[in-house]
């Protein structure tokens, strides 16, 4: 199989989820400004969508957004464990998790990311952000990882809260948000990963 990527952005976390699990794939560098991946590529002629992650599977198959892409790479490897099983309430509670991320966390961000954006709205954006991340903070109290264990919401997660960097979102009032972000970043496959992206240091 083979991940179309851009550095840092949502691609990061079936990136992270790839090298976790184990997995054998490529990767291809897509420009998001241009469209273009590295071999010079149209990513519009892959994913129609045009934007990342773009999974194409060994049978030609194209899977896009992220927390489907997760869902499936961890029933594909269930021995990882970083998916619970279907029909179980951890699996449900892990897709409330991924779209608690993703509808509240990630879409919230992408107009900060954005110059033609007032910085009054975006000053709102940062309240309802605070106010999610805050909720997040509290998920995590008493917990290494937010359901507990490790798993595919804390890709999620740990990709999305390194946008806050970029987006003047202050993670220093979450005390266990700022544990969990280190804690991440001292996986070695999560290093790996950051290292495969160009964003070791980062």
């Amino acid at each position: 199989m083979k991940l179309y990527f851009s550095p840092g952005a949502c691609s990061l976390s079936p990136h992270i989820f790839l090298n976790e699990a184990g997995y054998t794939y490529e990767v291809e560098k897509v420009d998001l400004a241009t469209k273009k991946t590295a071999t010079g590529g149209d990513l519009f002629a892959i994913n129609p969508k045009g934007y990342v992650p773009t999974l194409v599977l060994d049978d030609g198959q194209i899977l896009t957004e992220g927390p489907a892409i997760l869902q499936y790479l961890g029933d594909k490897k269930p021995e990882s464990n970083l998916m619970p099983k279907p029909g179980t309430m951890e699996r449900v509670r892990t897709q409330e998790m991924l779209n608690f991320i993703t509808s509240e966390l990630h879409k919230a961000y992408s107009p900060l990311f954005r110059s033609n954006v007032a910085e009054d709205y975006k000053a709102g954006v940062r309240e309802t952000l605070a106010k999610r991340i805050a909720l997040l903070d509290k998920q995590l109290a008493g917990k290494q990882y937010l359901l507990g264990n490790f798993g595919a919401a804390d890709c999620y997660a740990f990709t999305v809260l390194r946008w806050s960097h970029y987006t003047k979102v202050d993670l220093t009032p979450y005390a266990n948000i700022t544990a969990f972000m280190k804690r991440m970043e001292a996986r070695p496959k999560v290093q790996q990963t950051l290292k495969e992206e160009g964003l070791l240091g980062k």
